[in-house]
């Protein structure tokens, strides 16, 4: 699914941000990007999603090497592989919960497939709150409705940053039960990007990169 060999990334060649020897993860695995705030964690999913280019260094995901696609071509793949739950979550206030689900289809000049919104919807526990709109739900509502957005395009990689930042311990462990059962359900990978310890505790079965500076445990 991901191999990164000698990537290097940042605005100094001499002092990059991100410089990763080697990592691989197999189809159907999960991963942790494990770094304090200011590792590059936000900077290696947005190199993953093919938003950033990298200035050297092999970058493959899903069996495409992302350094050898223009901006464009980078954009129509990541529609179809990509999975991206930002940790701002973004949700268009001028839109309800269903219509924000299916905004990766519009935004990619697919057809939108409401009854495909619904269901994922549905199986967040959203049935009744299709039609309402972000700022009328709950945190956890907004953020099990990103999830569905996340989901709707059926990518075979998801990437998420820091989804339990300000969770208490019981909705961390949910949040990455979900994301992890989820996944699973879509056949995806996914990869979580965190400085938080309990994500390792609560997805013990994932490959880890450490990223400089990383001080958490198993």
């Amino acid at each position: 699914m991901l191999h990164l060999a000698s990537l290097t990334y940042g605005y100094d060649r001499a002092s990059p941000v991100l410089d990763i020897a080697d990592f691989h993860l197999p189809a159907g695995r999960h991963a942790l990007l494990l770094g304090p705030s200011g590792s590059g964690k936000s900077t290696l999913l947005h190199l993953l999603a093919g938003i950033l280019a990298p200035q050297a260094g092999r970058l493959d995901v899903a069996g495409t090497s992302l350094p050898g696609l223009t901006p464009r071509q980078r954009d129509s793949w990541r529609g179809r592989v990509i999975g991206l739950l930002p940790q701002q979550l973004a949700l268009v206030p001028s839109l309800n919960v269903l219509d924000n689900v299916l905004l990766p289809a519009y935004a990619s000049g697919q057809r939108p497939d409401p009854a495909r919104a619904a269901s994922l919807l549905g199986q967040l526990g959203l049935a009744g709150k299709l039609d309402a709109y972000p700022y009328a739900l709950s945190g956890g509502q907004r953020q099990r409705t990103a999830i569905a957005r996340a989901l709707f395009m059926r990518p075979q990689l998801i990437l998420a940053d820091e989804p339990t930042a300000n969770l208490d311990d019981d909705a961390c462990a949910a949040v990455v039960h979900l994301l992890a059962g989820q996944a699973a359900q879509a056949r995806a990978s996914l990869v979580i990007a965190s400085h938080d310890a309990r994500v390792l505790a609560a997805l013990p079965d994932a490959l880890v990169l450490r990223l400089p500076g990383t001080r958490v445990t198993a």
